[in-house]
C-alpha cells in the first residue's frame, strides 16, 4: 500500500447487520442510517450492500444524499431526516420520503405535493419526546392529527422519535419516560388517521439495551452498522468497517535539543527517530491529536504523534521502532487502534472522528 487509504470492509458491515438483527424479532423492520457518507465511509457502497442484505429502509440527513443513492441504483425506501424546504421538489422527483417535524415543514410539503399527481405520498412524523432537537411537541399532536385527517394526498408511513441517552444506564428512567411519552403521543396522533403507521424509536444503543421495551415496528441503526456499540461489551461483538492506513514518507534522526514541526511544539529531550506521514488536519485528523495525545500503529506497536499536526502531514515517534522504514504502512485507526481508542485521546467520540475523514482520502471498497 503506497498511499493514504480508507478501506471499507463490506464483510464487516454484513457481520454487524446480522448481529444487530439478532437482537430484534424477525418481523421487526430495520432501517439503516447512511447519512454523512455512511458515517464517513462510502454511502453508495454501504447502501447497496445493505440493500443486498435485505435492509427494509434507509435513512439520510439531506435530500442531496438521497439523490446520490438513487443515482447509484438504490431502490429501497429512503427517509430524509432533515429535509430543507428548497429541496422538496427534488425529494418528490427521486421518490424520497420526508420527515415532517413541524407545521412549517408540513405546509411547505403540501404546497409542493398537491400540484403533482401523487396520492397517499408516504411521510414520516417526527415527535419530540425529550431530545429537544427536531419534532412536534406533545401539545401539538392533537391538532396535527386533526390536520392530517384532512390531507388525503399524504400517507403517514411512520411515526418516530429519537432517544437521548440509550447508552447510559444512569439515564434509564429518562429513557423509559421518553418511550412512554412516545407511546402516548402515538395513540393521540393515530385517533384520526385512516391507517396505523409504523412506530420506531430505537437507535443502535436502543436496540442493544431496550429491544424488549420498544422495538415496535422498526428500529434504526447508524453507528452500530459501522462497528461501534457505544459500550466496550458491544464493541467487542461488532467489527469496524473502516480502516485508515497511510505510509511513512520520510524518517529523520534527531539530536537532543532539536524541535519538531510548527511552533517548535516538541523538543527532543534525547536523540530520537521520527517518521513523517502524509495525513493531517485537512484529512480529518485534527491538531487535538498532536503533541503525544494520539497514537498510531506502526510495526506492531503504538507510537505517539509528536508536535503539532500539520494540514497534510504529521510526525510520529519511531524511537522505539528501530526496524521501521520509509514506505512502511501505518494504521491510524481500524482494529488497532480503533476509532474509539484514538478519539478518546482527544476527548471526543468515534462518530466525530470517522465522519470527519476528508473526501480527498481515497476509499477502497473491499468485499
Amino acid at each position: 500500500m503506497g498511499q493514504t487509504v480508507l478501506s471499507i470492509h463490506l464483510d464487516a458491515l454484513a457481520h454487524n447487520y446480522h448481529y444487530l438483527r439478532s437482537k430484534i424479532e424477525p418481523k421487526t423492520n430495520f432501517m439503516g442510517v447512511v447519512k454523512a457518507f455512511a458515517y464517513g465511509s462510502d454511502a453508495e457502497a454501504v447502501a447497496l450492500k445493505l440493500q443486498e442484505l435485505g435492509i427494509d429502509y434507509l435513512a439520510v440527513a439531506y435530500v442531496s444524499e438521497g439523490i446520490c443513492l438513487r443515482k447509484a441504483g438504490v431502490e429501497k425506501p429512503i427517509l430524509v431526516l432533515h429535509p430543507q424546504l428548497e429541496n422538496l421538489t427534488d425529494l418528490v422527483a427521486y421518490q424520497l420520503e420526508p420527515s415532517i417535524y413541524s407545521f412549517r415543514v408540513l405546509k411547505a410539503w403540501l404546497a409542493v405535493i398537491k400540484p403533482t399527481k401523487e396520492t397517499a405520498y408516504p411521510v414520516h412524523i417526527k415527535i419530540n419526546t425529550g431530545l429537544n432537537r427536531l419534532g412536534f411537541s406533545a401539545n401539538e399532536i392533537a391538532s396535527l392529527s386533526a390536520f392530517l385527517e384532512q390531507q388525503p394526498v399524504l400517507k403517514v408511513a411512520s411515526v418516530f422519535s429519537h432517544l437521548a441517552a440509550t447508552e447510559d444506564p444512569q439515564e434509564n428512567s429518562f429513557t423509559l419516560q421518553q418511550i412512554q411519552s412516545f407511546k402516548q403521543q402515538y395513540q393521540v396522533l393515530c385517533e384520526k388517521l385512516p391507517n396505523k403507521p409504523w412506530q420506531h424509536i430505537l437507535n443502535t444503543s436502543g436496540i442493544l439495551n431496550y429491544a424488549a421495551e420498544a422495538q415496535f415496528d422498526m428500529v434504526r441503526s447508524g453507528i452500530g452498522l459501522y462497528g461501534f456499540g457505544n459500550d466496550a461489551q458491544y464493541d467487542s461483538m461488532l467489527k469496524p468497517i473502516a480502516q485508515l492506513h497511510t505510509i511513512i514518507s520520510q524518517i529523520h534522526e534527531l539530536q537532543a535539543g532539536d524541535t519538531i514541526g510548527y511552533n517548535r511544539a516538541h523538543l527532543a529531550q534525547n536523540n530520537m527517530r521520527i517518521g513523517v506521514i502524509p495525513l493531517g488536519h485537512a484529512d480529518g485528523i485534527g491538531r487535538q491529536y498532536g503533541n503525544q495525545k494520539g497514537q498510531v500503529w506502526a510495526q506492531d506497536q503504538l507510537v505517539p504523534i509528536v508536535g503539532n499536526v500539520c494540514m497534510d502531514m504529521m510526525m510520529i515517534d519511531l524511537s522505539n521502532v528501530p526496524h521501521a522504514q520509509e514506505g512502511d504502512t501505518v494504521c491510524i485507526f481500524g482494529k488497532q487502534p480503533t476509532a474509539v481508542d484514538l478519539a478518546a485521546t482527544a476527548n471526543t467520540i468515534s462518530y466525530e472522528l470517522i465522519t470527519g475523514i476528508s473526501q480527498r482520502v481515497k476509499r477502497q471498497i473491499l468485499p
